[in-house]
């Protein structure tokens, strides 16, 4: 199943925006890195979100929301968002700076 192009789209105008970001076809989805650093990206049809491991915790209680788990293995502070939990442009956006935010306390890869 390819993923979400809608989502890609929107992703794309939202990171020229915000930020200098490298695209990386990555886990049969995109992408989006910072300093090398993946900050969002996406998975099927999920927005996928690094944030911290405490702030994911937060976010977990909401709906729309799951941990970030491909493998079988979840990944602490790694979340992924379903397309309802993303319907317009500021929640996306709201998502994105939180990952953007995370990343930037990274070292840079």
């Amino acid at each position: 199943m390819p993923y979400n192009l809608d989502l890609e789209k929107r992703l794309d105008r939202l990171s020229v925006q915000l930020g200098n970001f490298d695209k990386k076809k990555m886990f049969g989805g995109v992408g989006y890195l910072m300093n090398g650093n993946m900050a969002f990206g996406i998975h099927k049809d999920f927005l996928i979100v690094r944030t911290s491991p405490e702030r994911a915790e937060e976010l977990l209680k909401g709906n729309y929301v799951s941990l970030f788990n491909i493998t079988g293995r979840t990944m602490k502070g790694w979340i992924t968002v379903s397309p309802e939990g993303v319907p317009g442009e500021k929640q996306l956006s709201d998502l994105v700076n939180l990952a953007i935010k995370y990343v930037k306390t990274l070292p840079p890869k």
